[in-house]
């Protein structure tokens, strides 16, 4: 049963884990149930190596102490902690770097780590959220594939790695997104996961990483060297420069919400039951669906989540935070995480997934929803509104939606448009998903119609209508990313999708809806897809540049948006708006159908077409006046001259 977790005493200071200087390292754990704590040093991340044991004292804040003197830079320690009679050997879960599989801590001067010039390192600057454009990347997959190019592929020496080209001189790996477009890369679990075996780099293993080990240690098996656990913080800081040297931003994504088990977890070694909620019967609560769930809303684990997401803004120079099932973590936990990481990086932004994937036993009034973050600044959430509303429900592969067949979805697309926040020319009684405008403004919503979760957008498409040519199936696909690119809040989209992503499951005729630990094989990205379908990357691409272009597609609150933004009548399939800006009046339109259909513009101005069926971009296509003809399965976006 849970210990009575109350009566702990909570520790404020910033000296938790091992603190080193080169004449001495102090190691402090906060152990509040422990009846005694032994550290232990090793030579080696593993093995039989022991150098010596040493006692720690009780201490300020239920903590422990030992101070050791000597260079203790790259030495491998654990501490033993005896509750109950029972000791176990746990790794320290401040640890800053890590042996092979994260099993024994490691003492680090962080310094020798940087790169040369990491000191003046920085990401980009935005004005607000909604001036983001976040593509989804896993550093497993940006250059996993042979066609990459990379020297040192699936790891963060090959994201980092300029100058990669495909066999016919295609830009890939870190070019490739430099010249994509997007402001932010956001990097699936890259903190020290346990999924993957480490220890056996010649063994091909695949995981996404939901499976949190080490919170503030890189994972080890996109290092050259998993066993040497400097070399693994070298190279993601290598990885984050060279991103950042780009003019790209690097956001992480935590999975703070769980651990990989609950009795191995050094967490739960160092502090009995504390750090996970629990049912009255002892049972874990199991709102991740992975398990087990943490108890954010308890002191010391606010403070670890805190602690941890500083330490990689401040150490790492992260730009930003997504956070996996954000809805099992409570409200109060993201508001402090915004305020403080803004206090680091006045750019910074925070979001996540604003769900759970069970049942929770904290009060739902206090969880991290979407529809709770009208309680909280700073935070925002996944639209799963606008995903399954453009492209139908991802739990049902053949459910259609608005670019896929779905009859009267209008209501739903203007929902999106506005990204989810109050607006007169939107019923909310006939919206499916939401009960109301769940945003308090635009910037606090992400749109998407994919992730690394779920089909892909293209295979999604070839799961409703299967018979489709190619030349339509891409027409559904333009259309569905205009609408993502030009509606209000952050747009993202998965690595891939801009040229017709697909994960074919080896050896079969099937696709995966979901390649967590399916190999490279379908989770690679192939660049050679890239050049074979360059102009819906193209198009992609030029939808960037305009919504980079023209701040009305950039809007931050909703009453900017109910003041600029009115909806046309059409009917119920096809989404058509003005958006009047003091310089210029932008008009946007979405014809799903496969009929063409005649718009009035209610303007007396004349408008030049930037974006119709098959081009997108800062070029003007043709002039326009009065009224247009938007072709079928189309969107246009035309701005006043």
């Amino acid at each position: 049963m849970a210990q009575n977790w109350e009566t702990y005493k909570n520790y404020d200071g910033t000296d938790l884990g091992a603190n080193y200087t080169r004449e001495k390292t102090d190691f402090r754990l906060w152990a509040p149930s422990a009846d005694e704590v032994v550290l232990c040093l090793y030579r080696e991340g593993s093995g039989d190596n022991l150098i010596e044991k040493r006692e720690m004292e009780r201490s300020e804040g239920d903590t422990w102490f030992v101070s050791c003197e000597g260079n203790l830079d790259k030495t491998y320690y654990t501490y033993l902690v005896t509750v109950d009679g029972v000791t176990r050997e746990a790794g320290d879960p401040y640890a800053k770097a890590a042996g092979v599989n994260g099993v024994r801590s490691m003492v680090i001067d962080l310094e020798q780590t940087n790169p040369e010039g990491f000191a003046q390192d920085h990401g980009p600057a935005l004005e607000k959220y909604t001036d983001a454009i976040v593509c989804e990347i896993s550093v497993a997959d940006i250059t996993g594939d042979k066609t990459s190019g990379a020297k040192f592929p699936g790891k963060y020496l090959g994201l980092a790695e300029s100058g990669t080209r495909t066999e016919s001189g295609k830009p890939t790996g870190l070019d490739y997104l430099a010249e994509l477009g997007i402001t932010h890369v956001q990097l699936m679990p890259s903190y020290d996961f346990g999924s993957i075996d480490e220890s056996k780099p010649e063994v091909e293993q695949y995981n996404w990483g939901y499976d949190p080990v080490n919170y503030n240690v890189p994972e080890g098996s996109y290092a050259t060297d998993a066993f040497h656990g400097e070399v693994r913080v070298r190279e993601f800081k290598e990885m984050v420069q060279a991103l950042h040297r780009k003019g790209l931003g690097v956001i992480m994504d935590v999975v703070y919400n769980h651990t990989y088990s609950v009795e191995d977890c050094c967490l739960h070694r160092c502090v009995p039951n504390y750090y996970h909620r629990q049912r009255e019967d002892g049972t874990y609560s199991n709102a991740s669906a992975c398990g087990n769930e943490i108890a954010s809303e308890r002191p010391m684990v606010q403070k670890y989540i805190l602690d941890s997401v500083r330490y990689w803004a401040g150490e790492y120079h992260i730009d930003g935070f997504r956070f996996d099932l954000m809805g099992v973590l409570d409200l109060d936990t993201l508001q402090q995480v915004y305020l403080e990481l803004k206090e680091i990086n006045p750019n910074i932004i925070v979001y996540g997934e604003g769900w759970t994937g069970d049942s929770s036993v904290l009060d739902e009034e206090l969880r991290c929803m979407k529809t709770k973050l009208r309680k909280i600044d700073g935070v925002g959430a996944f639209s799963d509104d606008i995903r399954d509303g453009i492209r139908g429900d991802v739990f049902i592969s053949e459910e259609p939606g608005f670019i896929t067949g779905r009859a009267g979805a209008g209501n739903d697309i203007r929902y999106c448009v506005v990204g989810a926040s109050y607006h007169p020319q939107v019923d909310y009684t006939r919206y499916r998903y939401s009960d109301g405008a769940w945003a308090k403004n635009p910037c606090d919503v992400v749109n998407y119609i994919s992730c690394h979760d779920n089909l892909t957008l293209w295979d999604k498409i070839h799961a409703v209508l299967p018979d489709i040519s190619e030349e339509e199936a891409l027409e559904r696909n333009r259309l569905g990313a205009a609408v993502v690119m030009t509606s209000q809040g952050i747009p993202f989209f998965l690595n891939g999708e801009e040229f017709g992503r697909t994960k074919p499951i080896q050896g079969s005729d099937e696709v995966s809806e979901n390649s967590y630990n399916l190999p490279l094989y379908t989770n690679a990205i192939r660049y050679d897809r890239a050049e074979t379908f360059s102009d819906l990357l193209g198009y992609y691409q030029g939808l960037m540049q305009l919504r980079k272009a023209h701040a009305g597609f950039r809007m931050a609150d909703a009453e900017e948006v109910q003041r600029k933004l009115t909806f046309i009548d059409v009917n119920e399939d096809v989404v058509a708006y003005m958006i009047k800006e003091e310089a210029e009046e932008i008009f946007v339109a979405f014809n799903p159908t496969l009929e063409a259909v005649r718009i009035d513009i209610p303007s007396c101005k004349q408008f030049s077409v930037y974006v119709n069926k098959n081009r997108a971009g800062l070029t003007a296509l043709n002039e326009v006046e009065g009224s247009v003809t938007v072709e079928p399965m189309s969107a246009m976006v035309a701005i006043s001259k």
